[in-house]
């Protein structure tokens, strides 16, 4: 609804507009009216109308000054000038301040609607052309921002990538002015089977809103953007703001770190690269800023980390080769226990190298997680491990949530494997089964439900009996004994061709088993539940 305010010193006319108006018609309401300029520009402050309808003669701040004040307020108010005949000259006055509606008095009903409707379709336009200009302008700001963050992303994926002040400037419109440029990396760990979805994008808009917050205000330019749970940030900024750029670094950290009962389950972590001042050195400092980002591992969370350690310096196959060795017989036997044995052993065996660092536990773990489900013999082995190393390996704080993922990966793979074979197991017994429902009519014999799901006499009896718990001679009696009960107590066929519908040629034959079975013979059973 467009909001209008009447103002004129006398009450009659403010009355008389409001009700020659069908103000609902127009999509309009009174939101106040007036008695003089004074209280009109409180209004107008207050409720910040679309128009105003006003006397050019009042008391006090008269209609002129009145509308002067209001359009410096309100640039797009739309205003009516009620005159009579003798102050329409001065009225006319009223056009140097973009006025160019009149109502003389007496007001008529179709005048007023006329100018008001007029007005309506003015400001409809207005505000149109104001929402198009929003919209490209906010498209265009969306596409720089677009622009922007591709070179963070081109650092971290374009191995050749060269970059000098001129192509941020062109190629990526990065126009920072200050000498200095440093890279970062801010770090989210948690569970994310338990935290993904709209709770992890809230926790990422919380995290680059406070690294903004606290970091933009004192750089030339920055670009912030997060990939799943990793956020990777450039500054640029003067010579001699180092020291207080690690300050903000700080501040930002333990801003999240406070808040961090409230988010969950949650760790932060940050790393920096080292501070360069030629654009061709960013790639390596963002990658010195996601090597130093795992020495969280060892050197715990909620830290600003800057060095990226040397590490073993050697490979870490030997312990990697004693772990395959360990999973060769818990992988043939299924055994959770012994794959959870070879972990431990994996993890005490790493941890004994000497000056072993963060990033080589992640390789080492993320390496074993590959091996094991390589082995196991599984299906969409690729997509497993690629799910491992990047949403569960890569979420851990610290070193022992880093191996209980892969001993949580090794229980998950074996009872995968234990279902499949259990399932496998199961199939020739489900299709004996629906065998016997089909043909229990008819004389089955054992050599026939072999012959139907492909298995020796002998293979397949023991596999009845152990997946069912009763031999299948005992289970055939007993579906036919069930359907002849079933029979007995709906239908009023006789016992003889009861016994001939569930496979019994022979009446004595089938009394006596039904007898065995039951506890009373058939005519005895219907004669207590038919």
């Amino acid at each position: 609804m467009l909001k209008v305010i009447i103002a004129d010193d006398e009450q009659r006319i403010c009355r008389l507009v409001q009700v020659l108006a069908d103000w609902e018609s127009l999509g309009m309401e009174v939101v106040g009216t007036a008695e003089n300029g004074f209280e009109a520009l409180n209004l107008i402050k207050e409720a910040h109308p679309d128009i105003l309808i006003t006397d050019i003669r009042m008391p006090g701040c008269d209609g002129l000054e009145l509308i002067r004040q209001a359009k410096q307020m309100c640039a797009h108010l739309e205003v009516v000038i009620i005159s009579g005949y003798a102050h329409f000259e001065y009225a006319q006055n009223a056009i140097r301040y973009g006025v160019g509606n009149y109502l003389l008095k007496p007001i008529r009903r179709e005048e007023l609607m006329e100018t008001l409707s007029k007005m309506k379709e003015r400001i409809l336009k207005r505000m149109d052309a104001e929402e198009t200009t929003q919209a490209i302008h906010q498209d265009n700001q969306r596409k720089l921002s677009r622009i922007k963050r591709s070179l963070l992303k081109d650092l971290l994926n374009d191995e050749k990538i060269m970059l000098s002040r001129e192509k941020l400037k062109e190629a990526y419109y990065f126009d920072g002015k200050g000498e200095c440029y440093q890279t970062f990396v801010f770090k989210i760990d948690c569970d994310v089977r338990k935290m993904d979805g709209e709770a992890a994008e809230i926790l990422r808009e919380k995290a680059e809103m406070t690294l903004r917050n606290g970091l933009e205000k004192c750089c030339e330019e920055m670009l912030f953007y997060f990939k799943d749970y990793t956020g990777y940030g450039l500054l640029n900024y003067a010579s001699g703001k180092t020291s207080n750029i690690r300050k903000k670094f700080r501040d930002c950290l333990n801003q999240m770190e406070a808040k961090k009962r409230i988010y969950g389950m949650t760790e932060f972590s940050m790393a920096i690269g080292g501070e360069v001042r030629d654009p061709q050195e960013l790639k390596q400092s963002l990658k010195n800023a996601k090597e130093a980002i795992k020495e969280r591992l060892l050197e715990g969370t909620g830290r600003l980390l800057e060095d990226v350690p040397k590490g073993s310096g050697r490979l870490k196959q030997r312990e990697l080769d004693r772990y395959a060795k360990r999973i060769e017989h818990a992988i043939e036997a299924l055994d959770a226990e012994e794959a959870a044995d070879a972990c431990q052993g994996l993890e005490q065996d790493v941890m004994q190298i000497p000056g072993v660092c963060g990033r080589e536990l992640l390789e080492v773990a993320t390496i074993a997680g590959n091996l094991f489900a390589a082995r196991v013999g599984i299906d969409d082995v690729e997509e497993i491990q690629k799910e491992y190393a990047a949403r569960y390996c890569k979420q851990c704080s610290n070193k022992e949530q880093l191996f209980q993922e892969l001993e949580k990966l090794q229980n998950e793979l074996i009872s995968q494997v234990q279902e499949t074979k259990a399932n496998e197991s199961a199939r020739p017994i489900r299709v004996a089964k629906q065998y016997v429902l089909q043909h229990f009519a008819e004389p089955i014999t054992l050599e026939e439900v072999c012959e139907a799901v492909g298995f020796s006499v002998s293979y397949f009896s023991a596999l009845f009996k152990k997946e069912t718990g009763e031999g299948f001679a005992k289970y055939l009696t007993r579906i036919r004994i069930d359907e002849a009960k079933n029979l007995l107590r709906e239908t009023s066929l006789s016992v003889g061709e009861i016994g001939e519908k569930v496979g019994y040629s022979d009446r004595k034959h089938f009394t006596s088993t039904f007898r065995k079975i039951v506890g009373l013979n058939p005519a005895e059973y219907r004669k207590l539940y038919g």
